[in-house]
């Protein structure tokens, strides 16, 4: 159980921990493969094969989760084929009521992402989330992704905060772990950020299993 009085500031996640990531894993396994394939006249298997290495080579750095990054490389117009399925793009259950219950709180309720701002922008269209919080912040303003320990400084830097009192839920282990190296104290996965997909290991963290559940057992008494 979260300790609510030992927590001023709340840092969350976007993909797979506020919004459903079936969204991402659709368009980046299935729907971008089957457009590169059409650009380049071949087959599916040869886009999968050609694009998931060129993914797995450039994962956990600022590249991978850059929209012009991408348009460059494969030619393709990146954010157009992603409005393409944009009725993909869902909050995960309950997240909402999460979201209402931290900003009765009186908490810092932040947003960070390594979406790019043009992703970003495309899943405001769609889901409101501007409304519940003080700040959205991309990993591009800062030029790091959440997976280093730069990106914590400079969002140190940016908007102060103390690590000790300060809650983050994300999706990625391995930003939970760069956030815990960084001193953040209370931290926690999501076991099933792809709604469609299986539920995983959240190894050493603590997951969110229902944002209601989440929201109503601690009560979230005002910060202190």
């Amino acid at each position: 159980m979260l300790n609510w009085n030992a927590i001023d500031t709340v840092l969350l996640d976007m993909d797979g921990t506020l919004l459903d990531l079936h969204f991402d894993n659709h368009f980046w396994l299935e729907h971008m493969p089957a457009c590169y394939a059409r650009h380049h006249g071949q087959s599916i298997e040869w886009a999968k094969t050609e694009l998931y290495a060129m993914m797995n080579a450039i994962q956990g750095q600022l590249d991978w989760y850059c929209l012009d990054y991408w348009t460059r490389e494969l030619g393709l117009p990146i954010v157009e084929l992603k409005r393409e399925i944009a009725h993909l793009i869902s909050l995960r259950p309950d997240a909402d009521t999460f979201l209402q219950a931290l900003q009765r709180s009186g908490r810092q309720v932040v947003l960070i992402t390594n979406a790019h701002r043009d992703s970003l922008s495309l899943k405001m269209e769609r889901v409101e989330l501007r409304t519940w919080f003080q700040r959205l912040i991309s990993s591009h303003d800062y030029g790091y992704p959440k997976e280093t320990q730069a990106f914590w400084h400079a969002l140190q830097a940016d908007m102060p905060f103390d690590p000790e009192r300060t809650l983050f839920i994300d999706d990625s282990l391995s930003v939970l772990r760069s956030a815990r190296e960084y001193g953040i104290a209370h931290l926690l996965a999501v076991r099933e950020p792809d709604s469609r997909g299986a539920r995983r290991d959240t190894e050493e963290f603590e997951a969110v299993e229902d944002y209601a559940e989440l929201a109503l057992a601690a009560e979230l008494p005002p910060a202190s």
